[in-house]
């Protein structure tokens, strides 16, 4: 049953974009006036996607468009998916501006106004209802996000934003191109038609280049290999509240993205789900291993969000590859992403708290300053328990029905005799990639509570964060013991809810206590406990007498920005250049 209903699905979207201007002038008029403004607009926003929500959970579907708006429409629709995902966004946006008046002291106008026009932008992509309305606030998020990376204005931050919007440009070209490409195949973007009128037709040329285009620009703001390139520069320079942002949701809008590309355009397709499985576990991977490598936090955290990315672009191949027996990774999916960005708003919140107090974020510069500070340690200790997947944590359920869901797979093609040693490589690497995720949570965990802290670490310490900051801070961490605890009261009724969108049949209950579940993951945790000690104290870091050193081995030779990328543009730039010459000389 769908109600047609203006306010609740206009509001959301565009009551922030409205109230930008008007915050970010009082804010410089009068300060601190702009940013209560902020909260209370950000909190009246997450009260109607809430609407939304307990809307869709009673099977009441909320629609509105604009027929002819931009020459094309705008369509809005908040199923459950959407409307979670509303709330858990907008919910994301009211926790770290809690921290902003504490973190940014200057600079604020700009930060506010944009902070809004970005939120507008996100919610409008979550509750689109058609590739195109997807596209247009996609675009507008990438714009109004640029911002925040370049908010300091040093030359690292500008270097990076200037990364940042490269991406974003050439994400939205792709996806522009696929749009073109798609229309002669299906007449329309609505999901629901893409749905009927591809689902009859055989795959095409144009059909396999159009998803490609699509998938790689999505994955482009998703942090997906080979496009991953903006998010370790990104997060470093950006302020700790705006990486909670970008790392926690903007990178699940190109998932978004993905997703609808793979269940609505090509969903089964064995060519592009074996692409995307095998894009998904080189993210998977890689962002892991470059995580362990880094000596800085937020890069650490950062290298962490491609690799997590990673894990559920796995998920989304699996999810494609079952066909009607989908439903463990489409729930997997969901959970995941839900886990993974509220994991990142309380782990980037402790990072913001660390940077607050010292300044640095160099792993060697802030060792040790978690010490006797209780509360900063629960926090962080919830969301580093929860990523590793540590049973009890909320990670630990998503990364469970991940798991078993190319477990499954492979069960599947061995029953029909077929191989499945592609799948068993990628369910191998998935448990290594977890015991990386581990290890390198270990890493930051015993640097920054464990560790013995320097003179100067020791009385940066004694500093407390303000009220406010802490609030946040709780409100995030003790969201994901309450996840962690009610798995299926809470996590399953929400992955089976969301399965409608992903085209997949409700879940069956998992026992999540089976020993066959919590083996795998044992394994997992056991090999980071082997990497971190094998690798982690002998090769990336020594022992002196003032601590332990943290060693800068970040694998330059696989920075794709500065080996391969801008040389290739340089090289492009300057055969144009000579072409250009050359034509200029003949008419001459």
């Amino acid at each position: 049953m769908q109600a047609m209903i203006l306010l609740p699905v206009f509001l959301p979207v565009f009551l922030p974009m409205l109230l930008a201007p008007f915050a970010a002038r009082l804010e410089k008029q009068r300060p601190d006036q702009g940013m209560k403004l902020t909260l209370i607009g950000v909190a009246i926003t997450f009260a109607l996607c809430l609407g939304l929500f307990i809307s869709a959970t009673l099977k009441h579907n909320v629609t509105f468009g604009f027929t002819n708006l931009l020459f094309v429409g705008l369509s809005f629709e908040a199923d459950f998916f959407r409307s979670i995902y509303s709330v858990v966004a907008s919910f994301m946006w009211l926790i770290s501006l809690m921290m902003v008046p504490e973190y940014m002291p200057n600079k604020r106008p700009r930060y506010l106004f944009f902070s809004l026009m970005t939120l507008g932008a996100t919610l409008g992509l979550f509750l689109a209802n058609d590739l195109v309305t997807c596209f247009i606030f996609f675009e507008i998020m990438s714009f109004t996000s640029y911002p925040w990376v370049a908010q300091e204005e040093t030359p690292e931050a500008m270097r990076a934003a200037q990364t940042y919007l490269a991406i974003a440009v050439f994400g939205g070209m792709c996806i522009l191109f696929g749009l073109w490409l798609l229309y002669p195949l299906t007449g329309g973007y609505n999901y629901a038609h893409l749905k009927t009128v591809l689902s009859t037709q055989t795959p095409t040329a144009s059909l396999y280049i159009a998803s490609a285009l699509m998938a790689l620009g999505f994955g482009a703001k998703a942090g997906m290999f080979p496009v991953h390139i903006w998010l370790p520069k990104a997060h470093p320079v950006a302020p700790a509240p705006a990486s909670a942002l970008l790392s926690g949701v903007l990178t699940k809008a190109g998932i978004w993205g993905i997703l609808v590309v793979a269940t609505r355009l090509l969903p089964g397709d064995l060519l592009f789900s074996n692409a995307l499985l095998v894009i998904g576990t080189i993210t998977m991977f890689l962002g892991a291993l470059l995580a362990l490598f880094s000596i800085d936090l937020k890069r650490t955290l950062a290298c962490s969000s491609m690799s997590q990315i990673g894990f559920i672009i796995v998920g989304a191949a699996i999810h494609s590859l079952l066909g009607e027996h989908n439903a463990i990774p489409a729930s997997g999916i969901v959970l995941h992403m839900l886990n993974h960005s509220l994991i990142k708003l309380t782990l980037f919140l402790a990072a913001g708290a660390v940077y607050m107090g010292l300044h640095k974020l160099n792993l060697n510069d802030v060792r040790g300053f978690g010490r006797k500070k209780p509360f900063l340690h629960l926090c962080f200790l919830a969301g580093a328990a929860s990523i590793s997947g540590i049973p009890g944590f909320s990670g630990y359920i998503s990364k469970t029905l991940l798991h078993e869901s190319i477990i499954e797979y492979i069960v599947e093609l061995q029953a029909h005799g077929q191989g499945a040693g592609l799948y068993q490589v990628v369910e191998w690497i998935f448990t290594i990639s977890g015991g990386f995720t581990f290890a390198y949570m270990l890493k930051l965990y015993i640097c920054l509570f464990w560790e013995k802290p320097s003179a100067t670490v020791l009385a940066a310490s004694q500093a407390r964060l303000q009220p406010l900051s802490r609030i946040a801070l709780a409100i995030s961490a003790v969201v994901l013991f309450v996840f962690g605890l009610f798995p299926h009261q809470i996590m399953e009724k929400a992955g089976m809810l969301s399965s409608p969108f992903l085209q997949s049949q409700a879940m069956h209950p998992v026992a999540y206590s089976a020993f066959v579940n919590l083996k795998g993951q044992f394994i997992s945790l056991a090999i980071g406990l082997l990497l971190y000690l094998l690798i982690v104290q002998t090769f990336l870091s020594k022992k002196e007498e003032d601590g332990r050193i943290y060693l800068n081995r970040w694998p330059e030779c696989i920075d794709l920005e500065d080996g391969v990328y801008r040389p290739a543009i340089q090289k492009l730039a300057e055969g144009l250049g000579k072409v250009a010459q050359a034509v200029s000389l003949e008419k001459n």
